[in-house]
C-alpha cells in the first residue's frame, strides 16, 4: 500500500467515521448508559451540573465530565435521541485513535506504516468498538489518559518545552480523573510508568522537578475540585455513596486472580495475532524495534496483572489493556508484512493461514447466516443493506484468499479493517429485526397522560435505571436513602418493577394495590439474554384498604 504518510491521519479519521458514528441509535440504552443519560437529562432540566442527580437522588458515583458532554450534545440535537447522547463517545474514541498514532510514530519512533497498523488494530478491537459506540464513562477516562501519557512521554524524553508538556500531561490526567476517577490512573498510567521505568529508565530528572510539580498541581486541582465541592456541601451523602462503592469493589463480581488470563480475546477480530505477539521468545528476534516491543509487552502485562489484583472483575474492565495490546500486536503484523513471503517454517505459516483462512470463511458464511436468521422479516431497505454487506464480504474473502496465495499480508490486514467497517455500516441496521417483543409498550406516554390529568404518581425506588430512563422525566420516589416516605394523599399511583410486587406489598401493609397495567420496555423477547425484567414497569393504584 503506497500512500504518503501525510494521509495516514485521514485514513484513521475515515475508519473511525465508519466504525463509531453510523447507526448510533440502533441499540437501546443499557443500564450504565441509562444512569449517564438520566443524569444528563436532569442537568438540562434542573441545572444539576455539579451536584448531579438521578431521578432526584444524588448521583455522585462517577465524576461528571462525560455526562456534561452528553448533556451538551443532547441540548444541541435532542436529549431523547440516543445517537446524540452517544456522539461524544464516538468523538473521544476518534481522538484516542489519533493519540495512539502519534504516540507510536513520534514517541516510540516506529515506522509510519506500523504506527498506522497500531491505530487501526486499536480502533477495530472489540471492546474499543463497543465503548466507542456506548454512552458511558470508560472510553473518556482511557482516551484522556492516553493523551496524558503521550505528553508525559514527551516530558520524560525531551529537554525542550518541558513546561508545556508537563501542563498538557497534567491537564489530560486531570480530565481522565474527571471522567471515571482513578480507574485509568491505575489500569493504564501505572502500567505505563512500570514499563517506561523498566525499558527506558528515568534519566536527567533533576531539571524537570519544577515542571513536574506543576504537572502534579494541575492534575490534582482538576481531579479534586468536584469531589471537594461534594464533600463540603453534601458530605454525608457522598460518604454513604463512597462506602457503598467500596463494598461493591470488594464483594460484587469477585473472580479469581487468573480470570483475566484470556485478555487477548477481548481484542475480538485480532485474537490470534494478539496472542502470537505476546510470545516474546518467538518475536524478540524478529521485530525491528526490540526496545519498543519490550515496552509495549511489559505495559500490556503490567496492566493485566494490576487489574487481576482487584477482587471485582468484569470483561469490560479490560478496555485499557487493549491500548498497549494494540501496540504490541502491531509488531507481529509488521513482521508478517515484511517477511511472510520468505517464511517456510510451517510453525510460523500455519497460524497465519489459519487466521486469515478463518476470516475468509466467516466472510463467505456470514451472509447465509443472516439470511437464515432474518430473511423472513426483511423489508426493502433490509435487502439493500444485506446486498451491500454480501458484496463487501465476498470481496474481502477474495482479498484474504488472494493474499494468502501470493503470501502478501498487507492487503489481508486492510481487509480485516474493511470487514470490521462493513459489519458496522451494513449489518447494524439489520439488528433491529431482532427486536420482536410483541409485548413492548412505552410507559412514558402513560405517565404523561396521568400527569396531565393531575393524578399524583410516584416511583417506588430508584432501582432500575433503564425504567427511569424510559419514563422520560423525573418522577418522585417513595423509598429513598432516607427511608420509606408515604405521600400525604390517601390515593396515588405507584410505578414499580413487575418482579417486586410481593416485596412492596409487605412494605405497604394496610394499603390496597390495584394493578392498572404493566408496560414492557424490552424490545427483545424473553428468550434473548438482553431481556431485563427490571425494564417492565407496572402501574398500581394505591389506596386505603376497606
Amino acid at each position: 500500500m503506497s500512500i504518503d504518510e501525510k494521509y495516514y491521519p485521514l485514513i484513521i479519521l475515515a475508519v473511525c467515521a465508519l466504525l463509531f458514528f453510523p447507526h448510533l441509535d440502533v441499540l437501546y440504552a443499557n443500564i450504565m448508559e441509562a444512569r449517564n443519560f438520566i443524569t444528563a437529562r436532569e442537568m438540562l432540566h434542573y441545572d444539576n451540573w455539579v451536584f448531579t442527580t438521578m431521578n432526584g437522588e444524588a448521583r455522585y458515583e462517577k465524576p461528571p465530565l462525560p455526562t456534561w458532554l452528553a448533556a451538551f450534545s443532547g441540548a444541541i440535537f435532542g436529549i431523547s435521541k440516543l445517537w446524540a447522547l452517544r456522539l461524544p463517545s464516538a468523538i473521544i474514541t476518534t481522538v484516542m485513535a489519533l493519540f495512539s498514532f502519534s504516540l507510536s510514530r513520534k514517541r516510540l519512533s516506529l515506522s509510519p506504516k506500523q504506527s498506522l497498523y497500531t491505530t487501526l488494530i486499536l480502533a477495530t478491537s472489540f471492546y474499543v468498538i463497543f465503548a466507542g459506540r456506548n454512552g458511558t464513562w470508560d472510553i473518556f477516562a482511557h482516551a484522556f489518559m492516553l493523551g496524558g501519557i503521550y505528553f508525559l512521554f514527551q516530558f520524560f524524553t525531551e529537554s525542550k518545552q518541558k513546561y508545556k508538556n508537563a501542563s498538557l500531561a497534567g491537564l489530560f490526567l486531570g480530565l481522565s480523573f474527571m471522567s471515571k476517577g482513578p480507574v485509568s490512573h491505575f489500569a493504564l498510567l501505572l502500567p505505563f510508568l512500570i514499563a517506561y521505568a523498566w525499558v527506558y529508565k528515568f534519566r536527567s530528572f533533576k531539571g524537570r522537578i519544577a515542571p513536574f510539580m506543576m504537572l502534579l498541581v494541575i492534575a490534582l486541582v482538576l481531579s479534586s475540585w468536584w469531589a471537594l465541592a461534594i464533600y463540603f456541601v453534601d458530605g454525608e451523602t457522598a460518604q454513604a455513596i463512597a462506602d457503598k462503592e467500596s463494598a461493591a469493589w470488594a464483594n460484587h463480581n469477585t473472580r479469581p486472580f487468573y480470570y483475566y488470563w484470556s485478555f487477548f480475546t477481548q481484542s475480538g477480530i485480532w485474537t490470534v495475532p494478539a496472542f502470537v505477539a505476546l510470545l516474546y521468545p518467538y518475536l524478540k528476534s524478529r521485530v525491528t524495534h526490540l526496545r519498543a516491543y519490550r515496552f509495549s509487552l511489559i505495559w500490556t502485562l503490567a496492566a493485566v496483572v494490576l487489574l487481576s489484583c482487584i477482587p471485582e472483575k468484569k470483561s469490560r474492565y479490560l478496555l485499557p489493556v487493549l491500548i498497549p495490546l494494540a501496540f504490541n500486536t502491531s509488531f507481529y503484523i509488521e513482521y508478517l508484512v515484511r517477511e511472510f513471503k520468505s517464511l517456510s517454517d510451517k510453525r510460523e505459516t500455519i497460524p497465519v493461514y489459519f487466521y486469515f483462512g478463518l476470516l475468509a470463511t466467516i466472510c463467505l458464511l456470514s451472509g447465509p447466516v443472516i439470511l437464515y436468521l432474518f430473511s423472513e422479516d426483511f423489508q426493502a431497505t433490509d435487502w439493500l443493506w444485506f446486498g451491500l454487506f454480501q458484496l463487501a464480504a465476498i470481496g474481502f474473502a477474495f482479498v484474504f484468499i488472494k493474499s494468502l496465495r501470493s503470501k502478501s499480508i498487507e492487503p489481508a490486514f486492510f481487509a480485516v479493517i474493511g470487514f470490521s467497517c462493513a459489519i458496522i455500516l451494513f449489518v447494524f441496521p439489520v439488528v433491529r429485526l431482532s427486536y420482536t417483543n410483541q409485548d413492548f409498550r412505552e410507559i412514558a406516554p402513560i405517565i404523561a397522560d396521568y400527569k396531565v390529568a393531575g393524578k399524583p404518581i410516584y416511583l417506588f425506588e430508584n432501582s432500575s435505571p433503564e425504567l427511569i430512563w424510559d419514563l422520560g422525566e423525573r418522577v418522585p420516589v417513595l423509598n429513598t436513602r432516607e427511608g420509606l416516605q408515604l405521600p400525604a394523599q390517601t390515593s396515588f399511583y405507584l410505578i414499580l418493577e413487575e418482579e417486586r410486587k410481593k416485596e412492596v406489598e409487605q412494605l405497604l401493609a394496610g394499603l390496597k394495590m390495584t394493578l392498572k397495567g404493566c408496560y414492557d420496555g424490552n424490545i427483545t423477547t424473553k428468550a434473548d439474554r438482553n431481556y431485563k425484567t427490571r425494564r417492565i414497569g407496572c402501574l398500581y393504584l394505591v389506596s386505603e384498604a376497606n
